[in-house]
Parts: structure tokens; C-alpha cells; sequence
């Protein structure tokens, strides 16, 4: 039996399923990763772009890049593989909870319902005094606004270098990771803490790992790893759990 058809079978019979992502999984849409070839720490400082000291710094430099961030996504789409996870949540009998590090969106965008942000939202905007937030509509204004309820400045609605994790978040993927039977494991570099931790958790607690990355970064952890594109890999691992779970026989090819 070939590694997928028994990663599918893993899926197929999971009661429920925690999907890690990161910037891998959209790259294939066009959204720049942060480490790798061509990322944008290649072009900018974390610190000036990433940061809170950053923003105090030059809050107009962070609000207009930000700004070109989002007017660059409205350009890009989903891809195979935020297709396939959404495919995942529709047709398999587990609850499936997608656990992302990236800011895009476009795993809702692909109709993935059960999405945990854990690094925030490109498109929300916050106030740095008060809790008011927004999402942010094209055309996207350059020059920081302030909020409407108290005249603070406002900023992104994600999590910079040196932040916390919001605790809601951080405490629903923690829960996924620890209750999951699989965690699948999609285009993360293993790097930043504490996501980086969430697969050896759901190792340890008895899950399954399955890690799909050109460049593997979980080592011993994932019981299976596919080393290629995300788009290239999941659809073919979810038509086969897919098949499985519904109770036809699917051969790989």
C-alpha cells in the first residue's frame, strides 16, 4: 500500500482532523513566503515593517505597506490546495480545524468554514488604544488612519514580531492539537513558536502527523511526508480519503 492511500485511510477514518498551514500553502497563489527564496524578509527588516517598536518608529512606512499587502491579494486567488482542505471540511466524516499561521484569508476565500487565524487578518484593521476594529474595503487609502472612537491611530489586525498570540485563538489550537486523531501538516517552515510546537503536541497526545513541504521540516514527527507542492499533493490525498470515507476503493495512481 503506497504512503498515500495509507495517509488517506488515516484521514478517512479520523473523528477529527487539525490542519496546520503556512505560507507554503499559498504560495502557489502568488502570496510571496516570508524565509524562502524570494520571501519578503529577503527585501525588508522584520523590525521596521513587523513590529511594534516599528510602527511607533514610522507608523506611516507599516500602514502603507500593509496597505500594498492588501491591494497585492486582491490580485491573487486560491489555489488547488486551499480547494482540496475546503473539500476536506465538506465531504469527510471529521470535524476538520484549520490552523493557520498566514494572514491571506484565502482559506475562507475557498469555503473552509472551520478556520482558526492564529497570526490575525490582513484585512482588519484595529485600534492600538480602544477595541475598535474594522475590515478594510478596496480602494485602500495610504496614510495611518485614527479611530473614529477615540483618535488613537489605528493598525493591522495581525500579530507582529514580539506579540503574543490572541488568547482565544492560541487556546482553540491548542485544544485541536492535543483532541486531533491527524494533524496534517501543510507548508510550514516549523519555525515560529508557539505553532511550531502544535504537531510534536498532537504527536505526543497520540495523533498521526502527516507533513506535506518541498522542504520537510518536522524530521521524526510526521508519520508520512509528502515532499512536493501543496497544490500538487493534497488534491490526490483528498479525493482518496475522500473515496475511502464514503466507501468506494480509490487506487492512487
Amino acid at each position: 500500500m503506497s504512503d498515500l492511500e495509507q495517509a488517506a485511510r488515516l484521514l478517512a477514518r479520523a473523528q477529527r482532523i487539525a490542519v496546520l498551514t503556512g505560507a507554503g500553502v499559498s504560495a502557489e497563489s502568488g502570496v510571496p513566503t516570508f524565509r524562502g527564496a524570494g520571501g519578503f524578509w529577503g527585501k525588508y527588516r522584520p523590525e521596521d515593517l513587523a513590529t511594534p517598536e516599528g510602527f511607533a518608529r514610522d507608523p506611516n512606512l507599516v500602514w502603507n505597506w500593509y496597505q500594498a499587502r492588501r491591494r497585492q491579494l486582491l490580485q491573487v486567488q486560491p489555489n488547488p490546495a486551499h480547494y482540496a482542505l475546503a473539500r476536506m471540511e465538506r465531504e469527510l466524516p471529521a470535524r476538520v480545524t484549520i490552523i493557520t499561521q498566514n494572514i491571506d484569508g484565502l482559506h475562507q476565500r475557498a469555503g473552509s468554514k472551520n478556520v482558526i487565524a492564529i497570526h490575525g487578518d490582513l484585512m482588519l484593521t484595529i485600534c492600538t488604544s480602544c477595541s475598535f476594529s474594522r475590515r478594510e474595503e478596496p480602494p485602500f487609502e495610504d496614510g495611518v488612519p485614527r479611530c473614529p472612537n477615540c483618535g488613537a491611530l489605528l493598525r493591522p489586525g495581525v500579530v507582529w514580531f514580539g506579540e503574543l498570540l490572541p488568547e482565544r485563538e492560541l487556546q482553540q489550537a491548542l485544544e485541536e492539537s492535543h483532541n486531533c486523531d491527524v494533524m496534517l501538516v501543510v507548508g510550514t517552515s516549523a519555525q515560529v513558536y508557539p505553532a511550531a510546537g502544535f504537531p510534536s503536541a498532537a504527536r505526543a497526545a497520540g495523533a498521526a502527523v502527516i507533513e506535506v513541504n518541498p522542504d520537510p521540516a518536522l524530521g521524526g514527527i510526521a508519520r508520512y511526508v509528502f515532499a512536493q507542492p501543496a497544490g500538487q499533493a493534497l488534491p490526490p490525498l483528498v479525493d482518496a480519503a475522500v473515496a475511502l470515507a464514503s466507501g468506494g476503493q480509490h487506487s492512487p495512481g
